[in-house]
């Protein structure tokens, strides 16, 4: 019996409608339509070697260090000076990733690590932790909302890559995950390999996920949707035999649905970044200040402290942020 079929909807799916109701109180970039099943890739090259990510492998050899961004400034440039003028932060973010960017059902507010970051950034522009526009961003928008202008700065468990580099400007990395199979309980997908050939595995268009399983499908059937809790909803209806996301999201994604677990080890090595437009050089420094601030102070900075907060309980055993590399 194939796992997954006739399961009763978790809490997750029960979220969605929770993300519908709060269309009106959070601007709501279109999302594409829902993807379509691909034919299984039978004749594909040998992935990366292990811990890499085909991004990095596909790369030019002169991208060696991705996640290297400008040095920390508190200057003020034409991009921070368009925020004060303005008097708000508009920043892209999501709000259904569990523990990272999602709307508290008790409050109604949008919850999370990556939330905290941005109110973080706004009290360093603005004096004020409260003046920011939060607009939800499906993750194959996020890239087009920087680059139209839509928001200032994407924090949305955006990973740094080679690729996309040549499209946004990232700060440094403040967290570290890699991507990861989840799976029904019981399941016979038990990594990402040859237990995913003939089923049917969704992810995020626009994701790491996605580069990953077109460069190497292990013969699955591959489904693209918006957002990754489109493909935790269809895994929990039994649309999907598997999902592809960052670790970090699948913990979240775990700790709310007990009927599905991670499976296998994290297959790259990827770092989240604050991503902007590629002209906000200025914002981009200014950005790199405020983490710089985020990470200081040990046990007791204010990443560990977010860290306890929100993804202690499902992301055990880090003991400090990662450490900044700088290019210039």
């Amino acid at each position: 019996m194939r796992a997954g079929a006739g399961r009763r909807r978790g809490p997750v799916a029960a979220a969605v409608g929770c993300a519908v109701a709060a269309v009106a109180a959070t601007a709501l970039l279109p999302s594409s339509a829902a993807g379509h099943p691909e034919r299984p890739a039978g004749a594909v090259r040998s992935g990366p070697a292990h811990g890499t990510s085909v991004a990095a492998a596909r790369a030019p050899a002169a991208c060696t260090a991705p996640e290297a961004s400008l040095r920390p400034s508190t200057a003020d440039g034409p991009a921070v000076q368009r925020i004060k003028n303005r008097g708000r932060l508009i920043a892209g973010v999501d709000q259904n990733g569990y523990r990272w960017g999602y709307r508290d059902p008790a409050t109604g507010e949008l919850s999370g690590f990556d939330i905290d970051l941005v109110r973080a950034v706004a009290k360093a522009v603005l004096g004020d932790p409260g003046k920011v526009t939060f607009l939800a961003i499906p993750t194959n928008q996020r890239i087009p909302a920087l680059e139209k202008g839509k928001v200032d700065i994407i924090a949305r468990t955006m990973t740094i890559n080679c690729d996309r580099i040549k499209q946004v400007a990232f700060s440094t990395a403040y967290f570290e995950a890699g991507q990861q199979v989840l799976a029904p309980k019981g399941s016979p997908v038990t990594a990402f390999d040859d237990t995913l050939k003939g089923k049917k595995v969704c992810t995020a268009k626009g994701s790491t996920g996605e580069s990953e399983l077109r460069h190497e499908s292990h013969g699955a059937f591959v489904l693209t949707v918006p957002s990754q809790l489109d493909c935790l909803v269809r895994l929990q209806l039994g649309q999907v035999d598997a999902v592809i996301t960052d670790s970090a999201l699948a913990a979240g994604q775990a700790a709310q649905d007990p009927s599905v677990r991670l499976v296998g080890k994290p297959f790259t090595t990827e770092s989240y970044g604050v991503a902007m437009n590629l002209a906000d050089a200025d914002l981009v420094r200014r950005v790199n200040a405020v983490l710089e601030d985020y990470r200081r102070g040990g046990t007791a900075s204010p990443w560990m402290q977010a860290y306890r907060k929100w993804l202690e309980h499902d992301l055990t055993g880090i003991t400090a942020p990662p450490e900044p590399k700088y290019k210039d």
